[in-house]
């Protein structure tokens, strides 16, 4: 076995779970689950897919946690009601019996809808880009949103901490804040899309408020071995090319605050698909090392690392300890096992796929070339 594959084969411990490899499934947004939010039966042949396959980890796609403002796109998971957690509960029974650890992620869109004609963010701004098509069929810019107000962050912070305690109570291993690529925490992290002069507005402290209280909130209604994890990102769906305006600087300002929140794990995505150009600085450092040394969580990089040598080097020189792999995987969702024979020279499956294409895209795709199925 080459050194490479060894490093991201080998076991790994990630608070209380031994996850049996380094390679986990990336959140990617699959728009499959039924018109209520309900996970389908698709969307567990999905999950288990990558379980039976080999990762040790898998993180979901986003699911909204509340009822008002949170759903970003039309078919989108949810975990608000006993119908969407009973459909959980069935996904991560399925994918328990593999050796699986599975991270439900939890997700408020704010201004980034594209399902609701009415939108909150931190602050009434006009959000850059234009919605995808492919996600649920939408066109044109965004919706203005509406500056959110104290009652829709008591809202908020209700809807993640039901969210947090469903998934614990359905099988779920852990939660992930999602907090990166454009959605609402990355809005009030972000200075362009938060210009509140309230608590949550201005200094990096106020910018991550929400983030914290919420965090915080869901720590004291959870059990102590509940996995909590954050995910950050410098670029957005509808800004790929936007980077932390200090870079490092800002990086050392973020974790510095996350560090007294004391996650379990810290993901970093790197949201355009390349990890050196959107996580590497200057000075040889990245966002990924910058958040290790400071918080002393767990990290999980994110961004091209279908390249084993890449991923290897990532958790050898100690940027990461675990690798999230996205459309590698839905291409070959057995690829630990690939990795594990050898045979991971189908690393063009990457380029090739869409980032938010459907599983029916996908299913499609993969007839064509049917040595790429389990």
């Amino acid at each position: 076995m080459k050194k490479e594959a060894a490093i991201l084969l080998s076991s790994f411990e990630l608070k209380e779970k031994k996850l049996k490899n380094r390679m986990a499934v990336a959140p990617m947004s699959r728009v499959s689950a039924d018109y209520e939010g309900v996970p389908t039966p698709a969307m567990l042949e999905y999950y288990t897919n990558f379980a039976a396959g080999g990762f040790g980890l898998i993180i979901t796609e986003g699911v909204f946690t509340d009822d008002y403002y949170s759903k970003a796109y039309d078919k989108q998971p949810g975990l608000t009601t006993l119908a969407q957690a009973e459909g959980w509960k069935k996904i991560t029974a399925s994918v328990k019996p593999y050796g699986s650890s599975i991270i439900c992620q939890l997700m408020h869109a704010g201004a980034l809808s594209q399902f609701l004609k009415n939108t909150i963010a931190p602050s009434a701004i006009q959000p850059l880009g234009r919605m995808m098509p492919e996600m649920d069929g939408q066109t044109g810019p965004y919706r203005l949103p509406v500056e959110m107000t104290l009652t829709d962050i008591r809202q908020i912070k209700e809807g993640y901490v039901k969210a947090a305690q469903l998934a614990e109570h359905n099988g779920f291993d852990g939660i992930e804040i999602h907090a990166a690529n454009g959605y609402l925490f990355d809005q009030f992290i972000t200075e362009y899309t938060n210009i509140r002069n309230d608590e949550y507005g201005g200094s990096v402290i106020n910018r991550l408020r929400l983030l914290v209280e919420i965090f915080t909130a869901i720590r004291e209604q959870v059990s102590p071995s509940l996995i909590v994890g954050i995910r950050f990102s410098e670029g957005k769906v509808n800004n790929l090319s936007y980077r932390w305006p200090r870079g490092a600087g800002t990086a050392s300002a973020i974790f510095s605050e996350i560090k007294k929140l004391k996650p379990d794990y810290i993901h970093i995505a790197a949201e355009g698909g390349k990890w050196e150009r959107e996580c590497a600085y200057p000075d040889g450092r990245s966002s990924n090392q910058i958040a290790r040394q400071l918080t002393g969580a767990t990290v999980i990089a994110n961004g091209g690392l279908h390249e084993i040598q890449l991923a290897a080097r990532l958790i050898n020189e100690q940027h990461a300890d675990i690798v999230a792999i996205g459309k590698t995987a839905i291409a070959n969702p057995n690829w630990p096992q690939l990795i594990k024979r050898g045979e991971n020279d189908r690393n063009f499956v990457a380029e090739m796929i869409h980032p938010y294409v459907t599983l029916e895209n996908t299913s499609a795709y993969l007839t064509q070339f049917p040595e790429r199925l389990l």
